[in-house]
This record gives structure tokens, C-alpha cells and sequence, in this order.
């Protein structure tokens, strides 16, 4: 068994290049910590540094025989800090992703929008009421009871491409319907 801890940076590249386990090891044991510093100092969280030091090890081994390499260890370092700009990135893209979800919510119970909410479903229930007998039962089915469409044709007695066809025209009913009160309530509210 050879030591690779006397090997330089280049040998360990070429060994690495040819799939060599115990390079790839030695390379991994000589610079973890570093590219674990980096990622740490920058992000200032240990799980997330570790997770950003293992990422770019396991691209390095991933990558090892298309990626062309001068350095070594600044190959790594710039990995790691392209690994955690990403991961600041993603961060502050999630910070930003809660905090107007939450802005939404909150502006969602307001009681003008409760009282919208029931209205669009009131007039929603009343245009479902105007469909064609059969159209109604069949979507009713579909949406109350949650009644797949095998299960529909096999209660009716018809085929599941007509109960396809159905739900189809009950939806492109309703979607014309909708955008017309969707305007009227805008109208009120304005």
C-alpha cells in the first residue's frame, strides 16, 4: 500500500484524473478542513459549512476526469466560496419567499377579503346549479365527493371518456362564468 501523504498536489491530480480512491482520500484528508474554514467563515453556521465542504468534495470526485485543474487548493477555495454565495443566495431568496407569504396571508384575512371569499363561492355554487343535469351530477361527484372517473362512469352507467368530456364542459363553463363575476366583484369593490 503506497503512502500518498508524501505525494505533491499534481500526483494526487493525476492519480484523481485515473480514478485513484486513495488520492481522491488524501486530497480530501489534506484540505477538508480548510474549504470547511472558508465555508464557516463566511456562513457562520457549522451544519451548513460541513455541508458545503462535503458538496465540493463530492463534485470534485464527480467531475474528477472532465475538470481540468492548475491548483489544487484554489481550485477548492473557489468551489467552496461559489458554493456558499449559492447558499446565501438561497437563503436570502427564502427569507424573502416566507416574509411575502406571510404579507399575503395576512392580508388575505382581512375581513373585505372573507367576504369576497364567500361571495366568489356563492355565486361559484350557483353557476355549478345551472349546469346540465348530467354535467352537475357528474362534477359534483368529482369535486364534492372526490370520485375518480372510473368510479363515476361505473355509478352511472356510462362510459369514462363521457365522464371526461363532462367534467371538461362543466369546467369550461364555470371558467367563463367566473371570470365574469370575478370582474362584477372587482366593480364593487373598487
Amino acid at each position: 500500500m503506497r503512502n500518498y501523504t508524501h505525494y505533491t498536489n499534481q500526483d494526487l491530480l493525476t492519480g484523481l484524473q485515473l480514478g485513484d480512491r486513495m488520492a481522491f482520500t488524501e486530497i480530501y484528508n489534506r484540505y477538508w478542513k480548510k474549504i470547511y474554514i472558508i465555508a464557516y467563515n463566511r456562513m457562520n453556521d457549522g451544519a451548513q459549512a460541513e455541508d458545503i465542504a462535503q458538496e465540493v468534495f463530492a463534485s470534485l470526485w464527480a467531475n474528477r476526469s472532465c475538470v481540468h485543474i492548475e491548483t489544487l487548493e484554489n481550485y477548492l477555495a473557489t468551489a467552496a466560496k461559489y458554493l456558499v454565495l449559492t447558499a446565501m443566495r438561497k437563503k436570502v431568496l427564502s427569507r424573502h419567499y416566507g416574509e411575502t407569504q406571510k404579507n399575503i396571508s395576512l392580508s388575505l384575512r382581512t375581513p373585505e377579503t372573507s367576504f369576497q371569499n364567500k361571495q366568489i363561492l356563492q355565486l361559484l355554487e350557483l353557476e355549478i346549479e345551472k349546469l346540465p343535469e348530467k354535467c352537475r351530477l357528474i362534477f359534483k361527484y368529482s369535486r364534492n365527493e372526490g370520485m375518480a372517473v372510473k368510479q363515476i362512469a361505473a355509478k352511472m352507467q356510462i362510459s369514462p371518456k363521457t365522464v371526461e368530456n363532462q367534467i371538461y364542459k362543466a369546467l369550461k363553463i364555470l371558467k367563463i362564468a367566473s371570470r365574469s363575476f370575478m370582474q362584477l366583484i372587482c366593480l364593487l369593490f373598487i
